[in-house]
């Protein structure tokens, strides 16, 4: 899986209350939550987001709490992936549960700048740069890849019931 897009730049422990501030979780609607995406962070953020962009942060990204909500609201935002140079373990599972990719890489942060535009091969675990530079990552295993790209653990299930039962 091949995604191309433009870096917004994140800083260190971004929390799930930066990605999607509690005072909206009265709700479990995406499009809504995504509408409060990054708000407390950096306002305005939603409505400068291109369709595909890539969040490139810090380390700890989705430190916080164990909500759901957060990685959804990234997902339905239209962000293609996140990288960082480390994740909270919850906030890493529950990407990957709702098949939001995610990539860890030491010092991406230092590496990009804010609107470069990166291509980001998920088979192959690379990053390549503006620059031409390219980045590595150890790529995730075939079932892991698999529920990415069926969209989450769910359709993953699904798509895969033998004789039509769960």
């Amino acid at each position: 899986m091949q995604l191309n897009g433009p870096v917004r730049l994140f800083g260190n422990n971004i929390n799930t209350d930066d990605i999607v501030p509690a005072r909206y979780l009265n709700t479990s609607n995406p499009a809504e939550l995504a509408r409060h995406l990054m708000e407390d962070a950096r306002p305005g953020f939603i409505d400068s987001l291109e369709n595909g962009s890539i969040i490139v942060a810090g380390d700890n990204f989705g430190c916080g709490s164990s909500r759901e909500h957060a990685p959804i609201a990234i997902r339905t935002a239209g962000v293609s992936c996140v990288i960082a140079e480390g994740f909270a373990r919850i906030f890493f599972r529950n990407a990957i549960n709702i098949g939001l990719p995610i990539i860890e890489i030491p010092a991406i942060a230092s590496a990009v700048a804010e609107g470069e535009r990166i291509n980001v091969d998920l088979a192959e675990g690379s990053v390549r740069l503006a620059s031409g530079k390219v980045l590595t990552f150890s790529p995730f295993p075939p079932f892991m890849q698999e529920i990415v790209r069926c969209g989450g653990w769910m359709q993953y299930l699904l798509s895969h019931r033998e004789g039509g039962i769960l």
